[in-house]
């Protein structure tokens, strides 16, 4: 069994409380995972809520194929938190989350959909994937996930709800709140809503990148 140090695992159940307490899951929907080390990862258990979740409700999982180290059940999106994990070593945290708004989007049948409307979207969250629909829990969806998630940290499944990525708690936090605020924006404004210029865009992706170490 891999030891996972109480400390690891009250952080993780913390932050679980805190994506509960910000409106992102409701009831047993959604789920959230953490890289450990390069063998292993946490993620919620089956069934549970992450809003009174506990340490015997946190599976421990083998990094490569997903399986559980500590006999408890790991979340049945477990493929694509696996994957993502293995293909995206610069993150460490998985959210899959279910907002009203960006859920109501995600129930539109368009593809083309501009999310730049504020600075924190292309700042801190860059460009938006979609995935069409897949059974929950499904290889379907894992690899279709697991796939757009190679080039993105927000990806937007059809009639289902959203995942994204980052490097610690804190930061896939918010990439879900701006989310979910830009989403807020696009229903109430309707077609009065104009997304940021290309130049502003432009200059905003040139700060991510610096802020996130990449090449521009």
């Amino acid at each position: 069994m891999h030891e996972i140090p109480d400390a690891t695992l009250d952080r993780f159940v913390e932050a679980c409380h805190d994506v509960a307490k910000h409106g992102l899951v409701r009831c047993s929907c959604g789920n959230l995972s953490m890289r450990v080390d390069e063998e292993c990862f946490l993620v919620t258990a089956t069934g549970s809520w992450m809003s009174n979740l506990t340490r015997d409700q946190v599976a421990v999982c083998r990094l490569d194929d997903g399986t559980s180290l500590n006999d408890k059940k790991p979340s049945s999106e477990t493929g694509f938190h696996a994957g993502i994990l293995r293909s995206r070593p610069d993150v460490n945290v998985v959210l899959h989350f279910q907002t009203p708004c960006a859920t109501t989007v995600a129930c539109q049948p368009t593809n083309h959909v501009d999310f730049s409307l504020i600075p924190e979207v292309p700042f801190y969250i860059g460009p938006v994937a979609r995935v069409p629909y897949f059974t929950p829990g499904s290889d379907e969806l894992a690899t279709a996930v697991t796939q757009a998630m190679r080039t993105h940290d927000m990806v937007l499944l059809s009639n289902h709800g959203q995942v994204t990525a980052a490097k610690d708690f804190d930061h896939v936090l918010q990439n879900a709140e701006f989310f979910e605020l830009a989403c807020q924006i696009i229903l109430l404004g309707g077609n009065s809503i104009a997304p940021l210029d290309a130049q502003a865009i432009e200059q905003l992706q040139v700060l991510r990148s610096k802020s996130l170490g990449r090449a521009v």
